[in-house]
């Protein structure tokens, strides 16, 4: 599954909102600037103000549009019995393997943008895996049928094994940590 195309619309949402900010804060300094302000040249000021500002929203426009495009393009979902895969990227490409057996739990989340055109996202959480800062390791952003997928995805989790930590009551799961663990201990033992 890929995300809908009105995630595209949500990026252009967003990028035209940074723009509209950056013009409102280049108005708001032109004027505090010609009514506080002694500039010998409030002409020169204000073509020199005003074309930054322009500027720097064309070069956003530049970068931005295409990146995102090319980036909606190579997003795909794809929700297994035993994992979820999320591929992504434009220069570099990943793949990122979650397996189910370490999900803990699915977030539901939902920005103004995606109320506003009818889309969510959902954040896998895992245990202890996560190397990003919110403390997910992935995300399925631009569902159309995202409220069906995360009660389907927590439903899995549930009948798993409910609240306890994915992995943990699985005997298998428990056989391979505690290999990783003798393997370390041996690697330790060795290096000394």
């Amino acid at each position: 599954m890929s995300p809908d195309r009105r995630w595209l619309t949500k990026q252009y949402l967003v990028l035209g909102t940074i723009i509209l900010l950056l013009a409102m804060v280049s108005g708001i300094t032109h004027v505090l600037v010609a009514a506080f302000a002694e500039v010998d040249d409030m002409q020169l000021f204000t073509v020199i103000l005003w074309g930054v500002a322009g500027g720097m929203a064309a070069l956003m426009l530049i970068i931005s549009v295409p990146a995102v495009i090319l980036w909606f393009h190579r997003l795909e979902y794809v929700v297994e019995d035993d994992k979820i895969i999320i591929r992504k990227g434009i220069l570099t490409k990943i793949q990122q393997n979650i397996p189910m057996a370490m999900v803990t739990d699915f977030r539901l989340r939902r920005t103004l943008y995606d109320r506003f055109l009818g889309i969510g996202s959902i954040q896998i959480q895992t245990a202890g895996q996560s190397t990003t800062a919110t403390g997910y390791e992935g995300k399925l952003a631009g569902l159309l049928a995202w409220s069906e997928l995360h009660e389907d995805l927590r439903r899995r989790i549930k009948r798993r094994g409910g609240d306890e930590p994915a992995g943990l009551d699985d005997s298998g799961d428990v056989r391979l940590i505690l290999e990783e663990l003798r393997e370390i201990r041996h690697v330790l033992e060795a290096s000394r």
